[in-house]
């Protein structure tokens, strides 16, 4: 019979991301077809029962508006990360303190562009969001160093390709004679500056404003807060 390792059969399942998953085993939570796992190259039959001790778990997600310089999760040289801003004082909500090292982002944001970025302890958010079945909106406002002429309106809604590969239809509406809202429901890499610069368009600043039904609304640059 197949197999696969646990991990990534819970995270196939939707019960946690796979570096979740290890965190769970070699805590002891993890149990399959009712046998305690605990190593983490553990593997196992793909139709095996699992189960997941929820006792103490804390599911968090929250909402940051990353300024510009400052990259999402591969860590650069010179460019400090996203996470460094969940901070205490930077608490937009008021709450108690949040541990950052439990969070891990959902959906990238290049160092120059800025805006709603999500980090979250649950790896079911993750998968909705960023999943490769996820049809989950994501919305930009993109404004450019010249006018945009009508016609590649239309080229970046659909028929463009990226790496070879079809785009998903885009809804792409004018926002002004330099500036552009354009909707993906997908998160191909610096799919919206590669889109532009295919049709001839120079990008000045990309800034993401919605990621489902989440709202970057007037949450402060630098400043997060916790999705309800």
């Amino acid at each position: 019979m197949e197999e696969e390792r646990v991990s990534k059969l819970m995270a196939r399942r939707g019960l946690c991301s796979r570096r979740e998953a290890e965190q769970y085993m070699a805590e002891g939570r993890v149990r399959v077809n009712g046998n305690l796992i605990t190593e983490q190259g553990t593997k196992v039959p793909v139709d095996a029962k699992i189960t997941l001790d929820q006792a103490g778990l804390q599911r968090l997600t929250i909402a940051l508006n990353k300024p510009l310089g400052y990259v999402s999760n591969l860590p650069q040289e010179n460019y400090p990360e996203a996470k460094e801003l969940i901070l205490p004082e930077n608490r937009f909500d008021k709450g108690p303190p949040v541990d950052p090292k439990s969070l891990h982002v959902v959906g990238r944001l290049d160092v120059n562009s800025k805006g709603l970025i999500l980090f979250s302890s649950d790896g079911r958010v993750a998968k909705k969001i960023i999943g490769p079945d996820s049809e989950v909106e994501k919305e930009y406002i993109v404004r450019f160093l010249d006018p945009i002429p009508e016609g590649v309106i239309q080229k970046l809604r659909f028929g463009l390709k990226l790496d070879g590969k079809p785009l998903k239809r885009a809804l792409v509406k004018r926002a002004g004679d330099r500036a552009l809202t354009i909707v993906l429901r997908e998160g191909r890499n610096r799919q919206i500056r590669r889109m532009c610069e295919l049709v001839g368009l120079r990008v000045s600043s990309l800034k993401r404003v919605r990621i489902g039904n989440i709202q970057l609304g007037s949450l402060p640059v630098g400043q997060w807060m916790v999705v309800k």
